[in-house]
C-alpha cells in the first residue's frame, strides 16, 4: 500500500489511500468521506457536529435500505437510530441528535489512519473539544479544483458497495468471488443461484489507477456524461476465450483495466492486439494495489491468480505467453504522459 501513496504522490492519491486501503470496521468512514466531499463543494471551512450529523447519517440510512449490516459489529446506538429512522420510528431531528452524539465517536480519530499510521496530510482537523466540530483544511478544499474531483464521490460509493457486500455475505475467502458481466461493465456475484449486481467495475477500479488511463496515463472520468468517460478494457483480448485450450477467466477482475477511448478503440487503439510487455508489469502493479486493499477484491484476485505475489506474477507471465503466441501483433500507446503508478 505504501507504494500507492508514495509513488507519484498527489492529494488525490492520499485521499484514495484512505478510501481504498484504510480499515473497514464500519461504514462510517465512507459516510464521512461523502460528507467531506460535499463540504468541499460548498467551500465550508468549519462545521459543527450538529451540522455534519444529518448528512452523515442520511448516507448511512440510504445504504441500510440496501444492506442492513453496516459494520463488523451488528449494532450500536448510531446504527440502531438509522434503522429506526428507516422504519419510521423516529423523525429527522431525533436522527440528527443520535448521529451527533454517537456517530463520530471513532471515525474522526481513525479517518486518516492507513496501515496503522496517519497519512502525511489531513483533510480536516479535529476541533470537537474546543469548538464542537471539525476544521476543513486547505487540502480538502484543493480537491475541488482538481480534475479528478468529480470521480471521488463515485469511487467512495463503489468501495462502500463492495465492503457492505462482504459484510452481508459474511465474507469467506474460499467462497466469495466477484466477476465481471459479459461486457466487463458490472461486478456481480452469484448468490442463491442468482446473479446479484454489486457495483460498476469502472467505479470500483478507477481509484486503483489514480483516475488515469492504464496505457497512456491521460486523465479519465467515470461520470457517464463526461467526454473523457473511460472504457473497460480486457487487457488480454476477450477473443482469446474462444480458444478452448485456454482456461483463464478473461472476465476476471485481474484482466480488466480502464482505458481512454483513444487507447481502447481509436484509430491507433489496442483492439485485439497484445499490449507491449512493459504493460504487463503495470498490470501486476495495479493488481497488487487491489490485493493490498481489504476485502472483497483482495479475496477475488487471490482466488483468480494465486495466494502469493510470486504465483500471481507467474500467472500473468503465462497468460502473456499464451496471448502473444495466438495474437502475434504487439501494441503500445502512441504516446504516454508522466507515470501515475
Amino acid at each position: 500500500m505504501g507504494q500507492f501513496e508514495q509513488r507519484f504522490p498527489s492529494i488525490e492519491s492520499y485521499w484514495r489511500a484512505v478510501i481504498l486501503f484504510g480499515q473497514n470496521a464500519a461504514s462510517y468512514k465512507f459516510a464521512l468521506a461523502k460528507s467531506l466531499l460535499e463540504l468541499a463543494s460548498a467551500e465550508k471551512t468549519f462545521i459543527t457536529l450538529e451540522e455534519l450529523a444529518l448528512p452523515f447519517a442520511m448516507h448511512v440510512v440510504e445504504h441500510i435500505k440496501v444492506v442492513d449490516k453496516q459494520g463488523q459489529r451488528p449494532t450500536g446506538p448510531f446504527l440502531q437510530g438509522c434503522r429506526s429512522f428507516v422504519t419510521g420510528e423516529i423523525d429527522v431531528e431525533k436522527l440528527r441528535a443520535i448521529s451527533a452524539r454517537y456517530g463520530f465517536i471513532n471515525v474522526i480519530d481513525a479517518f486518516h489512519v492507513v496501515n496503522r499510521a496517519p497519512i502525511p496530510i489531513s483533510f480536516f482537523e479535529d476541533a470537537r473539544e474546543k469548538r464542537g466540530g471539525i476544521v476543513v483544511t486547505d487540502q480538502l478544499l484543493a480537491l475541488k479544483s482538481r480534475i479528478q474531483f468529480e470521480n471521488l464521490p463515485i469511487e467512495v460509493e463503489a468501495r462502500w458497495n463492495l465492503v457492505q457486500t462482504a459484510w452481508d455475505l459474511g465474507i469467506s475467502r474460499s467462497v466469495l468471488a466477484i466477476h465481471a458481466d459479459e461486457r466487463g461493465h458490472l461486478f456481480v456475484i452469484n448468490r442463491d443461484k442468482r446473479r446479484k449486481s454489486v457495483t460498476s467495475s469502472r467505479d470500483a477500479l478507477n481509484g486503483y489507477q489514480k483516475g488515469k488511463c492504464f496505457y497512456c496515463f491521460r486523465d479519465i472520468s467515470i461520470v457517464p456524461s463526461s467526454d473523457a468517460m473511460a472504457d473497460v478494457d480486457h487487457f488480454f483480448a476477450r477473443t482469446l476465450s474462444r480458444d478452448e485450450a485456454l482456461t483463464a477467466n478473461l472476465d476476471g477482475v485481474w484482466n480488466l483495466v480502464l482505458a481512454c477511448r483513444s487507447c481502447n478503440r481509436g484509430s491507433q487503439g489496442k483492439s485485439t492486439r497484445v499490449p507491449a510487455v512493459h504493460y504487463l508489469d503495470r498490470l501486476h502493479t495495479r493488481n497488487e494495489f487491489l490485493i493490498a486493499s481489504h476485502h472483497p477484491l483482495r479475496e477475488t484476485l487471490m482466488l483468480q491468480m494465486g495466494q502469493n505475489e510470486t504465483g500471481r506474477s507467474a500467472f500473468l507471465r503465462q497468460r502473456y505467453a499464451e496471448a502473444a503466441e495466438r495474437l502475434v501483433h504487439e501494441w503500445r500507446a502512441p504516446s504516454e504522459e508522466a507515470p501515475a503508478f
